[in-house]
């Protein structure tokens, strides 16, 4: 079968490798029936930040039909249509029997723990793997994995009213704006550098644009206090940005994956009464993320960027590096004729 396989920083190959056999006890195959390209999957191709193994077939937002059930499997069935928990945990650490799978002390992640969903067949434990309605839209489908994150960051803030600030319309950042406009009370604002990706989030959100300064959010705030906000762009000078812009008492929701280190007088947080919340992965949000697939298809298909096929992941890596792309998702479909969305 043909899978993408992450060999090294900057090293992703297209190739055909063995189909997968039958699963082991618990374990599940899967026809995988389309996946999505990550910001993670695009740092570890950048920094080997995650690379555990090589080579491995990346890809953890994905979605497929059930082909094979191990032994002691009885949650899902053949013919079944699933999503998959991008989450490897132990199940063992305090964290775990706590409940906090996310923050397990031996986390990894599908497609760096084991193989993950870039490839026409996977094998995945039947723990990770959630029933999906069999007449949801497969490019649907495969973004129930990072509608969990951004539901997880939206969860984290405080419960304020007046205006929440996104700073970063990628997916998180898109999706982020997308559960906010359907659930704050107040007014919805969105920043980013690609103005025609930032174009594209408050057309389908109803989100408001802004620049990243104090009088283009006075201006859009009517100087009501900025107290909330999410950072999806992962970049320092953006959340230092935020930083000058946010009123005292306000709270960021860090979900960006950063590159470099943040180099900040502690103090402004101190005088200002500013919390950073890290957002790692998900808690217990994807289960509700799987619910809400249906009534957010038309926004959510309406966000896609480009469907491709496997041959054309490489080159897609090194677009959506460049930062050539106005939507959220780039979206893997297996077997179908593939194009702009």
């Amino acid at each position: 079968m043909k899978a993408a396989r992450l060999y090294g920083p900057g090293d992703l190959r297209v190739e055909d490798i063995a189909t997968p056999g039958a699963p082991d006890a618990g374990w599940v195959k899967l026809r995988v029936d389309a996946a999505g390209i990550c910001g993670s999957d695009l740092h570890n191709y950048r920094t080997g930040q995650w690379i555990s193994r090589s080579p491995s077939t990346a890809g953890h937002e994905l979605t497929g039909t059930v082909v094979a059930i191990g032994e002691s499997v009885d949650t899902v069935a053949v013919g079944d249509r699933v999503i998959a928990d991008s989450r490897f945990w132990c199940g063992e650490c305090p964290q775990c029997l706590a409940g906090r799978r996310h923050l397990c002390g031996s986390l990894g992640f599908v497609g760096e723990i084991c193989d993950g969903g870039f490839a026409e067949q996977a094998l995945l434990p039947a723990r990770l793997l959630h029933l999906v309605d069999a007449t949801l839209d497969e490019r649907v489908a495969a973004m129930a994995e990072p509608l969990a994150v951004a539901l997880h960051a939206v969860r984290r803030l405080p419960k304020t009213t007046g205006s929440v600030l996104v700073v970063g319309c990628g997916t998180i950042g898109g999706l982020a704006a997308l559960l906010l406009c359907r659930t704050f009370a107040g007014t919805v604002l969105v920043a980013d550098r690609n103005q025609g990706r930032c174009a594209r989030v408050a057309r389908v959100t109803g989100a408001r644009i802004v620049d990243l300064n104090r009088d283009a959010i006075a201006a859009a705030t009517a100087n009501a206090p900025l107290l909330t906000a999410v950072e999806a762009t992962g970049s320092i000078a953006a959340l230092g940005q935020l930083l000058g812009v946010l009123d005292p008492g306000g709270t960021v929701a860090m979900v960006g994956i950063f590159h470099g280190r943040l180099d900040i007088d502690p103090n402004l947080l101190v005088e200002r009464e500013i919390a950073l919340l890290g957002c790692h992965a998900f808690a217990d949000e994807l289960p509700d993320a799987v619910r809400m697939l249906g009534e957010l298809s038309e926004p959510l298909l309406a966000l896609i960027d480009r469907e491709i096929g496997l041959d054309d992941v490489p080159a897609a890596y090194d677009r959506l590096l460049a930062g050539q792309s106005d939507g959220l998702k780039t979206i893997i479909r297996m077997r179908q004729t593939v194009g702009h969305a």
